[in-house]
């Protein structure tokens, strides 16, 4: 039996819940144009090469002049970035903490920290419970952003934890923005085939919030370029086709 909206909304930690508290009722944090989480899936069906491309493409697309560039065009010049990864509805970690970058060098320091951070892999993929960490990792930011949003990039549907709509739906009530960075292979999940194309699946069941998007990812190889796409169009809240111009 699925969980109920309030058994869900009951489960949710306070730190979590307290996103849902106006920005008035909390300290007073650095200002920032996005606080994004980067929420990474690290389950058993991304391996050792897959799960070194994946990172890679954070790596190269963050350290990217474009994406440095499209921070310092903001209206404050400058992001809060927090990566994560997440596997099962009981595993998430919080790899590197809220990092301010506002230009090159810090760009570069954050490309460093993710570069030396270890890596581990759990089984089954629990969605829910990567939003609703990012949910808590939000909460806890020492920046205020003008927007947040939950980046989710992942190669399997949710089958762990609570219903993946649930979480979205209150991100989304929270003012958060859900984006999805599906990963298409033609593996099976668990050796059933799969009821929907993935990026459908993110379309209809993850992403949320005013002007979310879904970038498919065609295969780890087209990582880093799908990437780096995503996070100019976050971080600009802009269509990323026009640094591509």
């Amino acid at each position: 039996m699925r969980p109920s909206r309030r058994k869900v909304v009951a489960g949710l930690s306070a730190s979590a819940a307290a996103t849902l508290l106006p920005a008035a009722a909390r300290a007073e944090k650095k200002p920032v144009d996005v606080l994004l989480v980067l929420a990474v899936d690290v389950s058993r069906s991304i391996d050792e090469e897959e799960a070194r491309l994946q990172r890679q493409g954070y790596r190269n697309a963050v350290g990217d002049p474009r994406v440095v560039q499209a921070i310092q065009s903001g209206t404050l010049g400058a992001i809060g970035v927090a990566y994560t990864e997440w596997a099962s509805a009981d595993y998430q970690r919080l790899v590197i903490p809220w990092t301010y970058i506002d230009g090159p060098e810090a760009a570069r320091a954050w490309v460093t920290a993710l570069e030396q951070a270890p890596r581990v892999s759990m089984n089954w993929t629990s969605i829910s419970g990567a939003i609703e960490h990012a949910m808590r990792v939000l909460d806890d930011a020492p920046f205020e952003g003008t927007r947040k949003v939950i980046d989710i990039s992942g190669d399997g549907v949710n089958n762990s934890g609570a219903p993946v709509t649930l979480l979205r739906d209150l991100a989304v009530e929270a003012g958060v923005v859900i984006n999805g960075l599906p990963i298409l292979n033609d593996r099976s999940p668990f050796g059933r085939p799969p009821s929907m194309p993935l990026d459908q699946y993110f379309q209809e069941f993850v992403v949320g919030g005013p002007g979310a998007f879904v970038i498919p990812a065609d295969d780890f190889d087209a990582f880093q370029n799908a990437v780096l796409r995503k996070l100019i169009r976050e971080i600009s809240a802009a269509p990323a086709e026009r640094a591509f111009g």
